[in-house]
């Protein structure tokens, strides 16, 4: 592990710009219509529970990654393969948020722009940032997330004053009831965005005050489902369910239609800025925990010698991934979801929660077993 540490505001900074990601700029719920975001309300509170459990294992092994915990539980040789399919997880993970990164931008404002091209400079940019550090990303993230706020405030403002929010298209209220509403929050809504934050049990350890933790990401995944709820309203009640479903950009859809004083209009840049932030810290943070556990597992002396070959293989990788955007979508609605996004992040945490509670109710002493971990129980204490 490098040795570094970050604060909770921090880490609060980084989650909830990796919550955004690209949820912010896209609507998610979508299945349920009108009642989008009442998905992703619901989504948000069993994201909350699913972290918990996420919680509720570190505490048990402060100190500890996800990689090292797993083989605290399920034993070393088990855990070293189970650590291993989760960074490949984070680095495939990575590899289709570029891929959606480099496919909105060309959809949207870089058409004559190849995708190799768009992924290349994001590529080298968060490959310069991970070498510096999580401390470095960690101070970046406090910067960004205050900039995204001012920019979401002014947007919607002027959203408001220009008179082209129509409530109407947001009713009836669970007009077709609360099947399609159940549909769309899981698990498609769950695990994306909210699932994903399993990612961070790979950088609780590096914060100073592990005992905040619960605390730091609960307020994060509230106040980011919060936002990108408001988000998703504003753009049915601005565009409409008809245009909203069948566009793939719609925040900027919503954005381009500001006209205020006759004069304020054009407005595209500030979605696009809000794209590139949310979709570099969401990239950044799976791919520098992918490089953290193959450090780990592989025992890596640090973890600068694979930040660039990491790099190269998430850059390839997300061309490769898929022949066109249509497959890309296909494969992300109808495989990752139900084949990886489930097991990964709510069945195998579950299964090492039921084992550690069993083993916590049968065992005498503290199941870490060993010195070094009763003295980091207590400092999380």
């Amino acid at each position: 592990m490098e040795k570094a540490s970050i604060n909770p505001f921090q880490l609060f900074a980084l989650m909830v710009l990796f919550e955004l990601g690209s949820a912010i700029v896209i609507t998610i719920g979508i299945e349920a219509e009108q009642d989008a975001w009442i998905s992703i309300l619901l989504a948000l509170a069993a994201g909350v529970a699913v972290f918990m459990v996420y919680s509720y294992l570190y505490k048990q092994f402060p100190g500890h990654s996800l990689i090292d915990f797993s083989q605290k539980i399920i034993g070393k040789y088990p855990g070293w393969v189970l650590g291993l399919l989760y960074m490949l997880y984070f680095l495939y993970i990575a590899m289709r948020v570029l891929r959606d990164f480099g496919d909105l931008l060309l959809t949207s404002t870089m058409p004559e722009t190849p995708l190799f091209v768009i992924n290349f400079f994001m590529v080298m940019t968060i490959i310069y940032v991970l070498y510096l550090g999580i401390e470095v990303l960690a101070r970046t993230g406090e910067f960004f997330l205050l900039l995204l706020l001012l920019l979401g405030i002014l947007a919607n403002m002027l959203i408001l004053f220009s008179g082209i929010i129509d409530v109407n298209n947001l009713l009836p209220v669970l007009g077709n009831g609360w099947k399609p509403v159940f549909q769309a929050a899981f698990p498609l809504v769950l695990n994306f965005p909210f699932g994903e934050i399993i990612v961070f049990t790979m950088l609780f350890p590096y914060l100073n005050q592990g005992s905040k933790i619960p605390k730091t990401g609960i307020l994060a995944l509230v106040f980011s489902g919060l936002l990108i709820t408001i988000t998703t309203s504003m753009n049915i009640a601005v565009l409409g369910m008809e245009i909203v479903s069948r566009t793939t950009f719609p925040l900027l859809t919503a954005v381009g239609k500001i006209r205020v004083a006759d004069f304020l209009e054009r407005l595209d840049a500030f979605v696009v800025v809000t794209l590139v932030i949310g979709m570099f810290f969401k990239i950044a943070i799976f791919t520098y925990a992918s490089i953290l556990g193959v450090t780990k597992l592989f025992n890596v002396n640090t973890h600068r010698k694979l930040v660039f070959p990491l790099g190269l293989i998430l850059l390839l990788g997300s061309v490769a991934i898929a022949g066109n955007f249509s497959d890309h979508l296909e494969e992300g609605l109808d495989v990752v979801p139900y084949y990886l996004h489930m097991p990964f992040q709510i069945y195998i945490p579950f299964v090492l929660l039921l084992i550690t509670i069993v083993r916590k109710k049968f065992s005498s002493g503290d199941i870490v077993g060993n010195n070094d971990a009763q003295s980091k129980t207590q400092r999380y204490q």
